[in-house]
């Protein structure tokens, strides 16, 4: 059994003003993806650029926060919600829902492109390998907050949480951490880094992340307030990311379903005919 590191999820405190690890993680989730965008907007050909990625994260950004609060609430808390209205604010407390952040991101690509010009599928090609680094940094921060944790377990690597029990449990936030995080980063971002079709890199992106996610709920511990939805495994968390294999799944065979034919490497040129002699008229 390994220790819980005790952390403090305040991370600076000036009087009033606290700044909380959590916030910090959003803010390098999202400076994470700024400066991969503007890397990727620097490849020659990419039609992109540096004031393009600055809304372009701004959106996202956005869409994040709102759509994932929103979605936690609707999703997960709706009771909690209803009895104190104002702790959607409160961030620094946890509580967002990644299927909310998302639909939330969606909604302010689809705004974006409207703006600049930009076809749905092109923006989300374009944005899925930004985001798992951003996921990444995001299981961290419940990890600090001693939050989401997994099911109980006899695995040398169990940790007691506090708040959780006695019994060791599975790190369920450094599970989601690698796989939705750094796997899926690495993923995406090399899959991406050659010329796919239109919805493919999109279709890799929903596929991968509902893969992890539906996997790592089997050792998550589910919602108090929810326990299982179904068949005593199924959690809410699968269930909302069925849809994103499916989404995948689907996405992955319209990109690829009608690919145009690749033209000979070096076509071989035509015959030049010379033209035919013009006969002298008689004078």
């Amino acid at each position: 059994m390994l220790n819980y590191p005790q952390i403090d999820p305040v991370a600076i405190s000036l009087g009033p003003l606290k700044i909380h690890w959590y916030g910090i993680m959003y803010l390098v989730a999202f400076g994470a993806a700024w400066w991969l965008g503007r890397r990727r907007a620097r490849q020659p050909g990419s039609g992109w650029n540096d004031e393009q990625i600055s809304d372009l994260i701004f959106y996202g950004a956005l869409g994040v926060v709102l759509g994932g609060r929103i979605g936690y609430t609707l999703f997960y808390n709706f009771s909690h919600f209803a009895s104190d209205p104002v702790s959607i604010f409160r961030l620094w407390e946890g509580g967002m829902s990644f299927h909310g952040g998302l639909l939330g991101v969606l909604v302010a690509m689809w705004l974006f492109g409207r703006k600049y010009k930009h076809s749905f599928f092109e923006l989300t090609d374009f944005v899925a390998p930004l985001v798992p680094i951003g996921l990444a940094s995001g299981r961290l921060g419940n990890f600090i907050n001693g939050e989401l944790w997994g099911q109980p377990t006899n695995l040398p690597w169990g940790m007691v949480f506090p708040g959780a029990g006695p019994l060791p449990r599975h790190p369920s936030q450094l599970y989601e951490m690698f796989l939705e995080g750094i796997v899926l980063f690495l993923i995406v971002w090399i899959f991406s880094a050659k010329p796919r079709p239109r919805m493919a890199v999109s279709g890799v992106f929903a596929l991968g992340y509902g893969v992890f996610r539906f996997a790592v709920e089997f050792v998550r511990q589910p919602d108090d307030h929810l326990g299982f939805i179904a068949f005593g495994w199924l959690t809410q968390g699968q269930l909302l990311s069925a849809p994103l294999i499916l989404t995948g799944i689907v996405l992955l065979w319209l990109a690829y379903r009608r690919q145009p034919q690749a033209a000979p490497a070096n076509p071989e040129p035509k015959a030049k005919t010379r033209p035919k002699a013009r006969k002298k008229k008689a004078r």
